[in-house]
């Protein structure tokens, strides 16, 4: 598979600083730990690279931990090298931990949809492959439910010219990605910033979502306009 600005140029941003990463702290994983599992809940999305799909969930009240990853596939305990090779059948992926007090399923379902291409089958934005496709796991029925409907919402508003190809997929494990790239927005805001930027991330998601792009306020289907 050929990527445009794919999982080689992504390497070449952070591998200056990987070394420094391995012995630096993951705080999403430490407060997870923290968190008392009773009052808990998880919710697992993939929306292309995960370096991305981290920073809209951390800023939400209610959210506890935020995890990047790999989900879907076939093989176990996969390096991200094995993912990228799109032979794994893996997609890049971020595990949610959050306060169901707090924050609800249908609020992080909407920041996951403004944050992404619900129409690339091929990847999403700059990076073009099977590890980078969109989907929502659900891990229970509730979650599925919510998950159709929200997809049901979104074309009954007829929002999009071409059709909604996100899947809505039952959650196989998942597996936690190397160390240096959890975080990755945090420890390295720079190159971060510069690979966003190069992406076209912010461009796309305005163009599709106007001024909605990447926020987190609940809106409803019926009041969905750019």
């Amino acid at each position: 598979m050929v990527f445009l600005f794919g999982s080689g140029y992504r390497q070449r941003i952070f591998i200056a600083s990987a070394l420094v990463a391995l012995f630096s702290l993951h705080a999403s994983a430490l407060a997870e730990e923290r968190a008392d599992p009773s009052q808990t809940a998880r919710a697992i999305f993939a929306g292309g690279c995960f370096w991305c799909m981290e920073p809209p969930f951390d800023k939400l009240e209610g959210v506890i931990a935020t995890t990047s990853g790999y989900t879907g596939g076939h093989t176990e305990n996969p390096t991200y090298k094995q993912v990228s090779s799109d032979t794994t059948g893996h997609y890049e992926a971020v595990e949610i931990i959050y306060d169901p007090l707090k924050i609800n399923y249908e609020t992080l379902l909407n920041v996951f949809w403004h944050n992404i291409d619900p129409l690339d089958r091929y990847g999403q934005f700059c990076d073009k492959g099977d590890s980078y496709r969109t989907a929502i796991f659900y891990l229970n029925e509730e979650q599925k439910e919510f998950a159709n409907e929200s997809v049901s919402k979104l074309a009954a508003a007829a929002f999009f010219d071409s059709p909604i190809v996100t899947e809505i997929l039952p959650a196989k494990t998942f597996y936690p990605a190397e160390d240096y790239h959890q975080d990755y927005y945090q420890k390295n805001p720079i190159r971060y910033k510069y690979y966003r930027f190069a992406c076209g991330r912010d461009k796309r998601l305005e163009e599709l979502w106007g001024k909605s792009a990447g926020k987190e306020e609940l809106i409803p289907a019926d009041l969905l306009v750019k």
